[in-house]
């Protein structure tokens, strides 16, 4: 399947559920650039390498070069969301579907808001498209095992290898400089972890950005009467639409969220800073390359509590690892029996 962005417009302008589809995508990804983005650059701003506004500006690039490089060198991960869940044969049902896994996102997210539940876009996605296919189906073959236990993957590798690599990158570097003057590795630390926070911005991009650009792909599949995307090629326009919506959320700020995770979990000096956005951005890009969907923010939350943990563990605000837990506890079930109810509700009226 190829599409041009010729026939995309028409498919948009003419078909009023492929409409609200695109519509509700693109948005959550605005969504995302503004919420998930800002965690990149958090530790940056508040070990003082980078003043707010820049760093942001800085975030919204190579969020933009990370969704469209990444996904032209490795689409593995906007392979397995496309593929992680299977609508049936009827792509008229199949498209209200996915636009009330879409819609339920929003409700989820509203809702979760208004309750103080922490949500992450990446978990509402996922529970938001499986709810969908478990009620267009019927049941479980809805849902491909195969690809869906990635997820769960995701959800360790965030959590356990994110913690891991930012313990041993920052005790490395711990015994590395231990006789160095603190001036001279403060001003190294510096620019290195400028360096690293714009890979993490990249890997943010290119990790997030994949997710929403398989949804699209289903939604242009469906529209054009086939029931999947296999032979699927992910066009160029579409890779510039997906980048340039995730770098503008990105530049519309997130301050509050650059100072939840980048100074109440853990105060963190320059080099503890470099090794947590070192060790987010190798854990998302292996993430990645192996198309395991994983939360980019409990990866690099992961991190820093990882890099906190070299001093002591009371170094560590443990009531960010509680709302991580929450957000798998409610997310799945939540916004899937959500999407679950949706999709059935849409079903009957279109």
């Amino acid at each position: 399947m190829e599409v041009s962005l010729t026939q995309f417009i028409e498919q948009v302008t003419t078909n009023p559920i492929m409409a609200i589809s695109v519509l509700l995508t693109l948005g959550v990804i605005f969504v995302n650039g503004w919420t998930d983005a800002p965690n990149a650059i958090a530790t940056c701003i508040s070990t003082r390498c980078m003043n707010v506004r820049p760093a942001i500006i800085m975030s919204a690039i190579f969020n933009f070069l990370g969704v469209f490089i990444m996904t032209q060198v490795n689409s593995s991960v906007a392979s397995t969301i496309s593929n992680m869940v299977d609508f049936g044969g009827d792509t008229h049902e199949a498209l209200i579907a996915l636009c009330a896994a879409l819609f339920s996102i929003v409700v989820y997210s509203v809702g979760a808001s208004f309750f103080g539940i922490p949500t992450s876009e990446s978990h509402s996605l996922i529970a938001g498209l499986t709810g969908a296919a478990l009620a267009i189906q019927n049941g479980l073959d809805g849902v491909n095992g195969q690809e869906w236990v990635k997820v769960l993957y995701g959800l360790v590798l965030s959590l356990a290898l994110g913690f891991a690599l930012g313990w041993l990158i920052c005790k490395g570097l711990s015994i590395l400089c231990a006789g160095v003057d603190r001036r001279q590795a403060n001003g190294v630390f510096k620019y290195a972890q400028i360096v690293a926070a714009a890979s993490m911005s990249f890997m943010h991009g290119a990790q997030d950005g994949q997710k929403f650009i398989g949804v699209l792909l289903l939604g242009v599949a469906f529209c054009n009467g086939q029931p999947d995307v296999s032979g699927a090629i992910i066009p160029v326009w579409l890779m510039l639409l997906c980048s340039t919506v995730m770098g503008v959320g990105t530049s519309v700020g997130g301050e509050k969220i650059i100072k939840s995770v980048g100074m109440d979990m853990v105060k963190l000096e320059k080099y503890q800073g470099f090794s947590a956005d070192l060790a987010g951005a190798f854990c998302i890009l292996l993430s990645t390359v192996f198309g395991i969907p994983v939360s980019t923010t409990h990866t690099k939350t992961s991190a820093i509590m990882g890099v906190g943990a070299v001093k002591r563990l009371s170094a560590i605000n443990f009531s960010v690892v509680k709302d991580m837990l929450l957000t798998w506890v409610f997310t799945f079930p939540g916004c899937g029996a959500i999407s679950f109810v949706m999709a059935k509700l849409f079903m009957m009226l279109f």
